[in-house]
């Protein structure tokens, strides 16, 4: 059967005469919580302060529309009411965005983050498209080892800098534009701003307890190493008998999957997503509702973004 333009829009609109309705599928990732080796510099640069980047990675087997977040850190030097911007990063693996041959100064770029983020789900407090909750857990929190101005090309290997206590803080994230991805593998990347004190993004536990099949460690790298990044335990801690030590991140991802969305880069990709998530949620802007959107406006930009990435 054959539908005009604009009898197809409206029925996407209201949800009226689509297939029954395909039942909405959660999301939700975790990598667990603290384990106390580890804390990792996550900072926005700041007059006198350099930013840092932490990243570690999760796997999505389907379109998916992420709407929270949540990281787990130790506020050190300030308290973690001082926590006053939070920006968030998406990575695809190299070597996608990236130059490559890579420039050699770091032992390898094999399964890092690429060079530059995904510009369309990059997410900033100051501009507004993130809301953020900083929540003290606890006061006078231990983590065993850091890594914070030991960022180096290769010889990369500092065997950390040493213990840290600090504020232990969650800080929970909602995106006010939700971030829409298909399917792949990708890396996270928070950056904390602390005003007078610095966010130590907690390690969680890698093995035993590997969250996910396809696992990779958690990089860093700040201004003067990008577009590099190096491995937190591989490069940077290292070991005197091997295997050198390997570390996650402790944070979590929450939305919903959007099983029947379009392909990106394919001409009926924006019809075909923006017709799947009206039968999953009973129309278009209860869709826009219910995924966290300010607007059904703002839905479609993000789909426009998704299909013509």
């Amino acid at each position: 059967m054959k539908f005009s333009v604009s009898l197809l829009s409206a029925m996407i609109a209201t949800g009226i005469g689509l297939a029954t309705s395909v039942s909405a599928a959660p999301f939700f990732f975790t990598s667990g919580n603290p384990d106390g080796r580890l804390g990792a510099l996550a900072r926005s640069a700041s007059p006198g302060k350099v930013e840092t980047e932490t990243a570690d990675d999760f796997i999505l087997a389907g379109t998916t529309v992420i709407s929270g977040a949540t990281i787990t850190g130790l506020v050190v030097n300030a308290p973690v009411a001082n926590i006053t911007n939070v920006e968030v990063e998406v990575y695809h693996v190299f070597s996608l965005d990236s130059i490559d041959p890579p420039s050699g100064r770091v032992l390898s770029r094999v399964n890092s983050p690429s060079d530059v983020e995904i510009d369309t789900a990059t997410r900033d407090g100051g501009d507004g498209t993130l809301g953020f909750v900083a929540n003290h857990l606890a006061t006078g929190v231990s983590v065993a080892n850091t890594v914070v101005n030991g960022i180096n090309p290769n010889p990369s290997r500092t065997k950390g800098e040493g213990p840290a206590i600090g504020d232990q803080a969650q800080v929970a994230i909602m995106f006010n534009r939700p971030i829409l991805l298909p399917a792949g593998h990708y890396f996270f990347r928070p950056d904390v701003l602390v005003n007078g004190g610095d966010f130590l993004y907690m390690s969680a536990p890698r093995s035993p307890g590997v969250p996910f099949t396809g696992d990779l460690q958690a990089w860093i790298r700040n201004s003067s190493l990008a577009p590099d990044w190096v491995r937190i335990g591989t490069d940077v801690i290292g070991s005197d008998t091997p295997p050198a030590p390997t570390f996650n991140m402790t944070f979590s991802l929450s939305g919903n999957t959007v099983p029947e969305a379009g392909t990106p880069g394919e001409p009926n990709c924006h019809g075909q997503s923006v017709a799947a998530l009206a039968r999953q949620f009973g129309g278009i802007h209860a869709a826009a509702g219910a995924l966290g959107f300010s607007s059904v406006d703002a839905l479609q930009s993000s789909v426009q973004e998704f299909c013509n990435p």
